[in-house]
């Protein structure tokens, strides 16, 4: 095992909290019984070039949830899935036709609930041979990569805010470029940020 896989895998083998898109915003409230999506979404780490990097896309404006917002490939779990990990392999082949055989999983951070009730469960890889990555057109914009340094340092991530249905949220962002990276794909990276600074 590689000395970045054996990191992590340590990381992830210690006791973990859920987060939440709600995290920042302790008076909202949740309806009881809500019931939740399960989805999964493929934390994609290259190791193959001079640095390491996350495989990122920007969502298509056209879709019902998160348009234009940067995310990780993955999506809600189908029928013919097996689990959460078996979806974020097959929509990240979906998505940027990255080959289901070649990620190699290292386990999950914790489950994140979003605003638009999914329970997404973060799977982490490594993706050590380069492939030839595709945009799908009709959910993906445009594909890209953030250096695993940026990602993971933890002073990056600011708490910024704006209006939503009608109260102020706040949320984290880690701004990358020209790529404005927040919500629900910025608290995951946080989590796994402080997870892998603990070490």
């Amino acid at each position: 095992m590689s000395a970045l896989a054996e990191k992590i895998a340590e990381a992830l083998a210690r006791a973990q909290t859920v987060t939440s898109d709600f995290d920042l915003n302790p008076d909202t409230v949740l309806p009881e019984g809500r019931r939740l999506r399960p989805a999964g979404v493929l934390v994609g780490i290259e190791t193959y070039g001079a640095e390491p990097q996350v495989l990122l896309t920007k969502r298509s404006s056209a879709l019902k949830h998160h348009p234009g917002q940067i995310a990780f490939p993955g999506g809600k779990v189908d029928a013919g899935d097996r689990d959460v990990t078996d979806a974020a392999l097959r929509e990240a082949w979906e998505e940027v036709a990255l080959p289901r055989a070649l990620p190699r999983v290292l386990g999950h951070l914790p489950c994140h609930e979003t605003v638009t009730g999914f329970q997404v469960t973060p799977v982490i890889a490594l993706i050590e041979q380069p492939f030839d990555a595709r945009a799908e057109a009709g959910e993906v914009a445009e594909i890209f990569r953030a250096p695993l340094a940026h990602v993971l340092d933890v002073e990056r991530y600011q708490v910024q805010s704006r209006r939503w249905r009608g109260t102020r949220r706040h949320y984290f962002t880690a701004p990358f470029g020209p790529y404005y990276i927040w919500g629900a794909t910025a608290r995951m990276l946080r989590g796994f940020a402080t997870m892998m600074d603990l070490q």
